[in-house]
């Protein structure tokens, strides 16, 4: 039998992501995705505030992971800084 101490211990690991699951991001420009190299899932692609660079979901054997929209090159797709 495992005390409410061990339970909460075990379980004090576990953490959620909340709001991604049914959140679509908006649709990024045309001309972004025809600049992003053609493996990237540019449906799930976003402008993330904190660098003004496009990510997109990439869904792993293992776990999904926002990573930087490239293009081709491998340079990475953000705004136009003002």
């Amino acid at each position: 039998m495992i005390n409410s101490l061990a339970l909460s211990a075990l379980l004090g690991g576990c953490t959620a992501v909340v709001g991604t699951e049914n959140t679509a991001p908006d649709p990024v420009p045309e001309q972004v995705a025809a600049l992003a190299a053609p493996y990237q899932d540019v449906s799930t692609a976003r402008l993330l505030p904190r660098d003004g660079c496009y990510w997109y979901l990439h869904e792993g054997p293992v776990e999904a992971t926002l990573l930087p929209l490239r293009t081709i090159d491998g340079r990475p797709i953000c705004a136009a800084r003002e």
